[in-house]
């Protein structure tokens, strides 16, 4: 054979064995994380909601994969998403609690913090952040830029996004201006953020992407675009009565509403049509089969700006609300949506927790799960196979005197006033108890003092975030 048939030959094998390589590695899926902002487990249709449409997020859960056991990183904001960035639990993960700075935005994520976008950034993932950060403000480590976000476009501040019409967002690092006031609101930011989330994914389509959608919806203050036909329909709905309104507001604290139940309701169905445009872009641009959907909450519902979770159940009949650690708190609605991979209207009743976000995506992304963190990678689990279990779960909260929850198996142990020394630890039994309405701890005294240790161990002190335990 001559040289010339002898290298055709060589190249047509090694052309062939890559083509098997190919065939063989997974593709790399896109991931889209949606964050909803206070929004209760009990809010959604797939979670029994009865008042408030949800056919998107609904049709996530038909069509793919509803968990029923998991929870966020905590009861309140800034500490709920550094768990989720950073994969550690609220005992170990930096930013404890809701922390102020000046001239705005709240504690930053330290320069060497591991976060998802870092890990699917070096994975070569694009990495987008769209909505309420939270972790930093601009001129700070916390900035999401500094954090592995290629592109940041929303509110800087958590405080700031109390106002869906606020006088400015911040694209990347680079504040831009809007023409709101008080007296005067001409543009929703919930709208410009879903605008820029779009023309992310348009822009990254052909390679992959993580885009965490970080919604402030259904957050307080209770507001809408003007003449918004959802807030009209839950009006004459729910036939509610305009209640009495401080006039004048001058941009402090929540804005005053009238119509709180249709407001929150209508808040929450908006919401849900961004769902469905994005998934109705993903199909457009024929790469959903190929992205995988996350859809939570960030916390339990809130009771603020007028808002009534009592009135929709908002809770599902769990204990609790936001800033507390029993299930009404942590317990979030959870969704996994992936075409092709995960079983139609299937269940899972995985015990898991945002600290698994990180582990998960890294091995969807081919790379190598960062040491030093406390979550486990569900991906079995969404693929049918057989799912490794946490032995428990542990959570901290800094307000109110300190709280500390543990979640092992059926047992759910809470501890108030976690500050102050030798507080008593309550027990909870959920498989015959969800709603917590029973202490057992006086009679289970060996669970209770494992717990203790539990709680013990995991709390690691943080000198910007002391628990003086």
């Amino acid at each position: 054979m001559s040289k010339k048939n002898i290298l055709l030959v060589f190249l047509m094998l090694l052309i062939y064995d890559l083509s098997v390589v190919a065939q063989n590695r997974p593709e790399r899926p896109n991931i889209i994380f949606i964050l909803a902002d206070d929004l209760g487990i009990g809010d959604i249709g797939a979670y029994g909601q009865q008042k408030i449409k949800t056919p998107n997020i609904d049709m996530l859960a038909n069509a793919g994969m509803k968990f029923n056991q998991f929870y966020s990183g905590t009861s309140v904001c800034a500490p709920s998403r550094s768990s989720l960035m950073t994969g550690q639990h609220t005992g170990h993960t930096p930013i404890r609690g809701n922390k102020e700075t000046q001239p705005e935005g709240q504690w930053p994520l330290p320069a060497d913090a591991v976060t998802v976008a870092k890990v699917l950034k070096g994975a070569g993932y694009a990495t987008g952040c769209f909505g309420k950060w939270g972790l930093g403000y601009i001129e700070t480590s916390g900035n999401p830029v500094k954090q592995g976000f290629d592109e940041f476009y929303g509110y800087n501040c958590q405080a700031l996004a109390h106002d869906y019409f606020p006088d400015h967002l911040w694209h990347n690092s680079t504040r831009v201006d809007l023409p709101n006031s008080p007296q005067d609101q001409q543009v929703y930011s919930a709208q410009l953020i879903q605008d820029k989330a779009k023309s992310f994914i348009e822009e990254n389509s052909s390679k992959p992407f993580f885009l965490f959608l970080s919604y402030t919806l259904p957050h307080a203050a209770l507001q809408l675009p003007k003449e918004d036909s959802l807030f009209t329909f839950y009006k004459k709905s729910f036939n509610e009565q305009p209640r009495a309104t401080a006039s004048g507001w001058t941009g402090k604290g929540y804005q005053p509403q009238a119509y709180p139940h249709a407001a929150y309701a209508a808040m929450v169905s908006r919401f849900d049509l961004y769902v469905g445009e994005v998934r109705q872009q993903l199909e457009r641009l024929g790469i959903d089969k190929n992205t995988l959907i996350i859809f939570a909450s960030d916390n339990g519902v809130h009771k603020e700006g007028g808002n009534d979770p009592d009135f929709f159940n908002s809770n599902g009949g769990f204990r609790g609300i936001k800033r507390d650690l029993y299930e009404g708190g942590i317990r979030t609605p959870f969704i996994a949506y992936w075409p092709g991979k995960i079983k139609p209207g299937s269940q899972s009743n995985y015990i898991g927790a945002f600290w698994d976000l990180l582990p998960t995506f890294a091995q969807l992304a081919g790379t190598k799960t960062p040491a030093g963190i406390d979550g486990l990678s569900f991906v079995p689990e969404l693929l049918g196979r057989k799912q490794q279990q946490h032995r428990y779960l542990y959570w901290e909260f800094h307000e109110q005197g300190g709280k500390q929850a543990v979640r092992m198996g059926r047992w759910k142990a809470v501890r108030l006033k976690a500050m102050a020394i030798d507080t008593q630890i309550e027990l909870y039994d959920l498989k015959t108890d969800p709603a917590e309405s029973n202490n057992v701890a006086a009679a289970h005294p060996g669970i209770v003092s494992e717990m203790a240790s539990i709680m013990k161990k995991e709390h690691i002190e943080n000198t910007d975030f002391p628990f003086r335990l």
